[in-house]
């Protein structure tokens, strides 16, 4: 049987597709990160723009994460599909996923058991052009050493439903789980910055009935993490939160960013 490898689709674009360029800006971006006192996370949540634009704010979270858990070896990550239609959550149907560093190995036993979920199902056209879980990629084989990725995309999705997946991993032993989310979008700086700190308040108070699509791209997502963190007993801790007019200059419109750890 033919082995399938999701390739990158947005290497050169969202971030270099050189290696030695692409692994020097991680590492610059990680050694920049702000240090932050937050327990050791068993979940994440982080931007997915050009790293030109939210790398500074997702750096803050896997730094935290190279610092405490740089044993874990899988994560189960869940992302917004930008691009396709997707009933459910959908996974790639790949034996890896590609970047300029190489190869990232599906986590199989964790892909078999989020297939038990009638939610779940395959869709290697959702993942063909979409960003929001591939800019993860680098930073978590920068971070972890040689860790397999079940990437999960969140389409039409009662956030209960994908709740369910996550609490099947939640607190697993080497085992992170990951909510890509951008906040706000194309708002004035003021404005957007006003948005996005209720936004972060409700994260970290574990309120996803506060939050709109106007809050998060990836709102299932973050949804979900929260309910499933609500039931855990977890506490979030907002790690960094800043926009596109902070990183990147233009601060006529922004897209704003966080990054949130759940321990």
């Amino acid at each position: 049987m033919e082995r399938r490898v999701r390739p990158p689709a947005v290497a050169g674009a969202f971030y270099p597709a050189d290696p030695a360029r692409l692994r020097a800006e991680v590492m610059n971006l990680l050694a920049a990160a702000p240090p932050v006192g937050a327990p050791s996370p068993v979940a994440l949540i982080v931007p997915h723009a050009g790293y030109a634009y939210s790398g500074p704010v997702a750096a803050t979270a896997f730094s935290l994460l190279a610092r405490t858990r740089p044993g874990v070896r899988r994560v189960v990550a869940f992302g917004p599909a930008h691009f396709a239609r997707v009933e459910g959550l959908a996974l790639p149907g790949a034996a890896a996923l590609a970047t300029p560093l190489g190869e990232v190995p599906a986590a199989v036993e964790a892909e078999t058991r989020a297939c038990r979920h009638p939610a779940v199902g395959v869709s290697p056209a959702a993942h063909a052009r979409e960003h929001s879980l591939e800019v993860q990629l680098p930073f978590l084989q920068v971070v972890l050493a040689e860790p397999a990725v079940a990437a999960l995309l969140c389409g039409q999705a009662d956030p209960e439903q994908v709740a369910l997946v996550i609490e099947e991993f939640l607190g697993e032993e080497s085992t992170l789980v990951l909510v890509s989310s951008d906040l706000s979008h194309y708002l004035p700086y003021e404005e957007a910055y006003r948005r996005d700190r209720d936004t972060a308040d409700a994260i970290v108070r574990l309120d996803p009935e506060a939050l709109t699509y106007d809050s998060a791209c990836g709102l299932v997502g973050v949804q979900a993490l929260l309910l499933a963190a609500r039931r855990r007993g977890l506490a979030a801790t907002c790690l960094d939160l800043r926009n596109s007019g902070d990183t990147a200059g233009d601060r006529r419109q922004v897209v704003g960013y966080g990054s949130f750890a759940f321990a």
